[in-house]
């Protein structure tokens, strides 16, 4: 648990220090796409390094190197497509760069990827952009959805309003605090030197990046 806040922590200082929002990851749900402000590869990722798409153009809006879209499918999330930007060369006069799909290379000859490596909260904004941030994932929408993934089987969504959804964190931080994940995660940032205020500003907004489930109905 540690691990995955610090590693959120790195992204949030890497994304404030370059303030350039990002190209999102893409969801097919009820068979509409979504973008989403989740990055369900990375877990798959920190454990298998030598995996990550290589020979990206690599950039402040697209820290990662790659885009992924995923699909809700017979009640499982599923892997549909790993895609990098690349510069076309045959042009001598424009390089210009373009996407190709890398799926292959990191899967190797499977069709069906089961993202069985995710226990976690998933969003989905969509609707009206109603506050534009040029940072990471910080936009507000007008709706979002939140899927419930356990090791790659859907478990269930809730819809809310932006108004809800801001509601749906601050309940979701209040039950994380009654957790002893919560307690020691906070003593352990704290012997790192950040401050208290600091340490509970963060968990809030990122509530649902390191939270594995729905803790209020």
């Amino acid at each position: 648990m540690k691990f995955l806040i610090t590693t959120a922590l790195a992204i949030l200082l890497c994304f404030t220090a370059f303030a350039t929002a990002q190209y999102p990851d893409k969801i097919i749900y009820n068979g509409k796409e979504y973008k989403l402000h989740s990055n369900p590869l990375e877990t798959y990722f920190e454990k298998f390094p030598d995996k990550r798409p290589k020979g990206s153009i690599m950039s402040t809006a697209l820290w990662r190197g790659y885009v992924a879209t995923f699909e809700i499918k017979d009640s499982q999330l599923l892997l549909k497509d790993i895609q990098i930007q690349y510069w076309d060369t045959t042009n001598r006069e424009n390089h210009d760069n373009k996407w190709k799909s890398v799926m292959n290379e990191v899967f190797p000859d499977q069709k069906i990827v089961k993202v069985d490596w995710l226990t976690g909260l998933i969003v989905l904004p969509h609707g009206k952009l109603i506050n534009y941030v040029h940072m990471g994932y910080g936009s507000t929408y007008e709706n979002y959805f939140l899927l419930e993934i356990n090791k790659g089987e859907f478990i269930k969504a809730k819809r809310f309003n932006y108004k809800e959804y801001e509601k749906f964190k601050d309940k979701q931080f209040l039950a994380y605090k009654q957790t002893d994940d919560y307690k020691k995660i906070k003593t352990d940032l704290k012997k790192d030197g950040t401050t208290e205020e600091f340490i509970d500003n963060f968990l809030r907004n990122f509530i649902t990046q390191y939270t594995t489930k729905l803790l209020t109905n």
